[in-house]
């Protein structure tokens, strides 16, 4: 094809429907995130919660990280009525955007300031919110995938990260405008201004409600509501929940038996952070022990179909490998693993970064987040476009080696300190590059799933590519503390280079939009 045709294709790829919607949707799936973190930080403060009681509730997004464990329940079990009439992705994207609603309702009608009863209830609320935008994000995916070519996945994943970053601007700056001009100040709470807030954000989500309706079902040979009966799939909701509330008792419980474990283990090891890291492990593993035991049981006594558990959860994993072979397939595991590190790793830092070179947090506001906002989705939108004209490998190349490589910028900002125009710069051109090798990561990352088992392939894909980041990115600070900034900033840029090795392997073996 020639150049200039090439580049015709991929300007009006931008105005494909499938790439507007993908916008929608993205807008939908950015929006519950800071009202869970952020923005529900804020109110509770300013309500007279505790800071320790309002972290607990970042725990609520927990469910962003282990969404796998029921992205086969999304993928296999059909909801009754709705599943028929919209058909298996768009029944499920309704249901757990009214569920992200109904969510954010409840939050508005709940005041953390009337007591405990309330928090409790507040926090509730908090968990339904993060388990539906999961469930959200597990079937957007699954309909980007299935809905487009793999060309046209770049550009897709391009809009969904615009409009993601969109959402979470009005969730994040737009709600906490809202609620000051609503009354709410933090030497003046009012319940009513939040309220009203978070009604608001609520009503957003008809944004994603809307376009669900209005969008076609992609097209699948696959039909699993054919597969089992509904008491089949209903045993199977009923045996996770059980098995959900088995890791949530244990994961509780075992945070007062090892408490005086904790203090004594920071102490001995005269580092409280990496005690209480060590001690949280063992929390972790203790409750996803006790919801696999009772899996087990369930299985056991045969209170769940085997063969649906199996087709559900084994088979998604022998798909992969067979597709890929034991070899490749692993490293490009590894690859999905480590891809974001470099990025992720600084990350962490960040802002604790700029305020040490004395930069106030209006500056960090305007520069880092919205500045930095429009960076990212400039950015996106460009590793869509070159996607599509250069191919998603070389691209998926080029933003490992940008994003590895705007790190050493980092550098020369922490020798020069408090310098504005700098940081312009650093920003620019760090958000670029994350925004570009996220759009090739994605569809990267969309190329590699099997049509029939999508949802629960790409939840375990995107699971994965933040787990070791962030592993290592709790360390960052203590890598600080040990090196300077410099130091880290440039062992941050080294994390990237073997993703290139890895980008550049798999290339060979692959066949993705070359």
């Amino acid at each position: 094809m020639p150049s200039q045709k090439r580049w015709q294709t991929a300007v009006k790829a931008f105005c494909h429907p499938r790439v507007i919607t993908m916008l929608f949707f993205g807008f939908s799936a950015g929006m519950p995130l800071l009202l869970i973190f952020s923005s529900l930080s804020l109110w509770l403060r300013e309500a007279g919660v505790e800071r320790s009681a309002v972290t607990f509730f970042s725990w609520a997004a927990l469910g962003y990280s282990f969404k796998f464990v029921w992205a086969p329940l999304v993928d296999q079990m059909p909801i009754p009525w709705l599943t028929r009439k919209l058909g298996r992705r768009r029944s499920w994207i309704l249901a757990a955007q009214t569920g992200i609603a109904a969510a954010i309702v409840w939050m508005a009608c709940t005041d953390p300031a009337a007591g405990q009863h309330p928090l409790v209830f507040m926090a509730l609320a908090a968990v339904m919110l993060g388990f539906s935008s999961a469930t959200q994000d597990i079937v957007i995916d699954a309909y980007r995938i299935e809905s487009a070519s793999v060309d046209l996945q770049a550009m897709m994943a391009s809009a969904y990260i615009g409009g993601y970053r969109i959402g979470m601007l009005v969730a994040g700056a737009g709600a906490l405008v809202l609620a000051e001009w609503f009354g709410s100040t933090k030497g003046g709470y009012r319940f009513e201004a939040w309220q009203a807030t978070y009604l608001i954000m609520a009503g957003m989500m008809a944004v994603g409600m809307t376009t669900a309706l209005v969008i076609d079902e992609p097209a699948s040979e696959y039909n699993p509501a054919d597969a089992y009966g509904a008491k089949t799939y209903l045993a199977g909701l009923a045996l996770f929940g059980v098995a959900v509330a088995a890791f949530g008792l244990v994961f509780y419980a075992s945070g007062i038996f090892l408490e005086d474990i904790r203090i004594q283990l920071g102490q001995w090891m005269n580092n409280a952070t990496l005690g209480g890291f060590m001690v949280e492990c063992v929390r972790l593993g203790a409750g996803i022990l006790a919801a696999v035991l009772v899996g087990r049981l369930g299985l056991f006594f045969r209170l769940v179909n085997k063969k649906m558990v199996t087709d559900s959860y084994v088979a998604p994993v022998l798909d992969f490998f067979s597709r890929y072979r034991l070899m490749l397939a692993w490293l490009i595991l590894a690859l999905i693993g480590l891809y974001r590190i470099s990025d992720i790793v600084l990350g962490v830092i960040s802002n604790v970064f700029y305020q040490d070179l004395g930069f106030s947090k209006s500056q960090i506001a305007s520069v880092v987040k919205t500045f930095g906002l429009f960076m990212t989705i400039a950015g996106g939108f460009a590793g869509g476009l070159l996607s599509i004209r250069f191919g998603v490998i070389r691209i998926l190349f080029l933003g490992a080696l940008l994003a590895s490589a705007t790190n050493l910028l980092f550098m020369v900002l922490a020798f020069y300190g408090h310098n504005l125009f700098l940081l312009y710069v650093v920003i620019a051109a760090d958000n670029l590059a994350a925004g570009l090798a996220s759009a090739a990561f994605v569809a990267f990352l969309s190329s590699l799933t099997s049509i029939r088992f999508t949802a629960v392939q790409y939840a375990v894909f995107s699971s994965l590519m933040t787990l070791v980041p962030k592993l290592f990115g709790g360390y960052s600070g203590t890598m600080v503390d040990a090196m300077g900034y410099p130091a880290f900033f440039f062992i941050t840029f080294l994390m990237g280079l073997p993703v290139l090795i890895l980008v550049g392997y798999c290339s060979r073996h692959l066949d993705v939009a070359k």
